[in-house]
Formats: C-alpha cells, sequence, structure tokens
C-alpha cells in the first residue's frame, strides 16, 4: 500500500518470509473473562454494545491479559510504534510472530493452530485472501464504522480497509539507475536485479505489482493478463530475480530492484546499510490497495482481538499509519474532524489523481488469473 510521500519516496521491503509457526503465546482467558457487564461472550459480540460499551470490552480484553498478532513486521506500515501504542494503552502483552509471512500463510496458521492458545487473534490481509477466507473470520463493526466509506468495509462487519499505499519500485541508486518506464526495466542494466514482494498468488504486495505492471502496460483493473505478460518478459530477459526480498537482502544488495508499497519503500530506506535507496512511482495510472482488518473466528482472545480493531480504527493507530506514508482508511473523516496528523498528510501528500483501486470482483478475478498462469509465465 501506499503511501508514498510526495510522488516518490523510499522504498523496499517488507518481505515475505517463511515461517508459520506461532510461537508460545500464552495461555488463552477462561471463558468467563470474555464475558462483558452485559454478560455476553466475546467470541459472539459483533460491537463494542453487545458487551456493555467501550470500558466493558476494555475490562474484558485486559482479563485476558494478551493478543496474537501475525504477520505485521515491525516497519510494515509503522507497525510497531502501533504495537508499543496498544500495549502502552492497556494492559495487554502484544505476542507478535512469524511477522514475515505472506497473507495466504496467515490463514493457514490460523487454521494449523484452531483451538490452541498461540493462534492468532487478529489478521492483517490483501483483499484477495480476505474475499476468498470470510469463513474465517468473526463480524465485528468497532465504534468508528461510520466514519468507514461502505465500499471500504463489509456490510456483515466479516472485514474491514485499515490504510492503503501505492505501488512503487524501490532501487539502490549506485547500482541501477533510475527507471522511468516499466520498458526501462527490460534493459540490461536491470539483469538479475528486479524482486518482488512474494509470490503473487499468495501475498497481497506481489500480486499488486503485476496489478500494477498491467495498468502501466495497457492492462486495466479487468485485465490483468498485461502485467503477467511483462514479469514474463522480464523473466525471458534474465532481469526478474526470484527472492523475496528482506531489509538484510536489500543492505546486502542481493535486491538492487524491489517492487513494493511506498511504505515499505519509505522504511527500507532507513534502514537500507548505507545504500542509496530511493523509490519511483512511475508515471501513468497509479495503484492502491487497501490491506485489511478481520478477527479470527476462533481467536483464543476474543476480547482482546476486538479491542486491537477498535485501537486500529481509533486515531491514535491511524495517525501512525499515516507518519509511514500509508494512507488511512478513516483519513477522509479524520480531517473533518480536525483529529488528523496536519504534518504527518502534508508530508505524505495527496495521492495521484489517476489512481485505481481494484474493486472485490476485479480482485477475484485477478487473484484466479495468476493461479493459473503465473507459474507458467515466469518459467
Amino acid at each position: 500500500m501506499i503511501d508514498k510521500r510526495h510522488l516518490a519516496a523510499a522504498a523496499a521491503l517488507g518481505a515475505l518470509a517463511l515461517a508459520l509457526g506461532l510461537t508460545g503465546c500464552s495461555a488463552s482467558a477462561d471463558a468467563s473473562d470474555a464475558a462483558g457487564a452485559s454478560g455476553t461472550d466475546a467470541t459472539t459480540a459483533t460491537s463494542a454494545a453487545d458487551l456493555g460499551g467501550m470500558d466493558a470490552l476494555v475490562a474484558a480484553a485486559e482479563a485476558e491479559g494478551e493478543l496474537n498478532v501475525i504477520a505485521l513486521p515491525d516497519t510494515w506500515a509503522n507497525y510497531g510504534k502501533i504495537i508499543d501504542a496498544f500495549e502502552a494503552e492497556y494492559d495487554i502483552t502484544v505476542n507478535s510472530d512469524s511477522p514475515d509471512v505472506s497473507s495466504a500463510e496467515e490463514i493457514t496458521a490460523a487454521q494449523n493452530l484452531a483451538g490452541q492458545d498461540g493462534a492468532p487473534d487478529v489478521f492483517d490481509l490483501g483483499s484477495a485472501v480476505a474475499l476468498a477466507n470470510t469463513d474465517q473470520f468473526a463480524p465485528y463493526k468497532v465504534t468508528t464504522w461510520d466514519d468507514i466509506a461502505d465500499d471500504h468495509k463489509d456490510a456483515d462487519g466479516t472485514w474491514v480497509y485499515d490504510y492503503t499505499g501505492l505501488m512503487s519500485v524501490g532501487y539502490d541508486a549506485d547500482a541501477v539507475p533510475e527507471p522511468s518506464s516499466l520498458d526501462d526495466l527490460l534493459g540490461d542494466d536491470y539483469k538479475g536485479k528486479i524482486a518482488i514482494n512474494g509470490d503473487p498468488t499468495q501475498a497481497g504486495a506481489a500480486a499488486a505489482a503485476v496489478q500494477w505492471a498491467a495498468l502501466q502496460d495497457g492492462g486495466s483493473a479487468d485485465d490483468v493478463q498485461p502485467g503477467v505478460d511483462f514479469f514474463g518478459q522480464l523473466a525471458d530477459a534474465g532481469n526478474f530475480l526470484p527472492t523475496d526480498p528482506t531489509p538484510a537482502t536489500i543492505a546486502s544488495g542481493e535486491t538492487p530492484v524491489v517492487f513494493d508499497w511506498s511504505y515499505n519503500n519509505l522504511a527500507a530506506a532507513a534502514d537500507a546499510g548505507g545504500r542509496d535507496w530511493k523509490t519511483a512511482v512511475l508515471p501513468g495510472t497509479a495503484l492502491a490497495s487497501y490491506y485489511n482488518q478481520a478477527i479470527n473466528v476462533d481467536a483464543p482472545h476474543p476480547a482482546a482481538a476486538r479491542l486491537w480493531q477498535e485501537f486500529i480504527m481509533g486515531d491514535t493507530a491511524q495517525n501512525l499509519y499515516l507518519a509511514a506514508g500509508a494512507y488511512p482508511v478513516r483519513l477522509a473523516a479524520m480531517v473533518e474532524a480536525g483529529t488528523v496528523d496536519q504534518d504527518a498528510l502534508d508530508a505524505v501528500g495527496e495521492q495521484p489523481e489517476d489512481t485505481v483501486q481494484l474493486t472485490s470482483e476485479q480482485t477475484e478475478a485477478a487473484s484466479a488469473l495468476l493461479a493459473q498462469s503465473w507459474a507458467a509465465a515466469i518459467g
């Protein structure tokens, strides 16, 4: 997602690695601890009101004492500071495991660990994976629900957008020239140097790289085949690097060019091991893509999971997204209410006028195409 400081900001990764087992985490609270003042079990609460209000939700969550999160790198959209702020606000310990796994691996972890204390309580997912796994989510509507546009949330509360950014190209300016178009990336200067953030059939950021290439190369939100074809051309030219980028691979020079969200690029520039890491948001159509918040239907800490959603959709966390270069879903409402971090907003700047956000139907169609054609395209 994106974010981008003005038009171009640093670059990088967010990475997508391996692992799958959420470690440790601690024992979940007794079912009675999850019940609020109303006597409603938090596992069935679809709003704070169901538990007797926010004070009752906070009390139930603090009685549980822990929250399990997954796939939240500290440098991704400011999640390190967001977690710190949540722990500072509430008497709850956040267990952050497997920070570099993909959206698809988040769901797999929840399924493999169902019924265990270490299962994830909440998810942060790319849209394709979220839309394909709604049965894994518990419906919940935060108190700021009305601030969020109808097309940015599920009507039943199973998922809600949280932040977005712009797809960009991060690059080591000492290793390669600045790209000004996709065609530039097919040149010899980029031989064996171009990586994307994971497998586009599983990872939202990687899928978005292909979608953006389609928008830049004659395709559309309804036709991402040109994006698949472009990466096939990159592979044929020997320029595509089948390595998942991480801060370490950027700092070592192993992945000198990375397609990723601009907020990740910004974080990578600050931790690039002295490399001159920059970001280009290419001229033409830009791509934005929201990530989705959802609660695990089998959350071992159901009250803490719901409190996390309230916190994520509150002004503190939304402004922390913005400070990292990501556009929060409640941005318009916060601007109107005067609660936005204006300095952060001024630094990020406006989204390009020609910005595309795929609809749920377009995302599903693009996901199906990638599942069918990606492996063959890149060999």
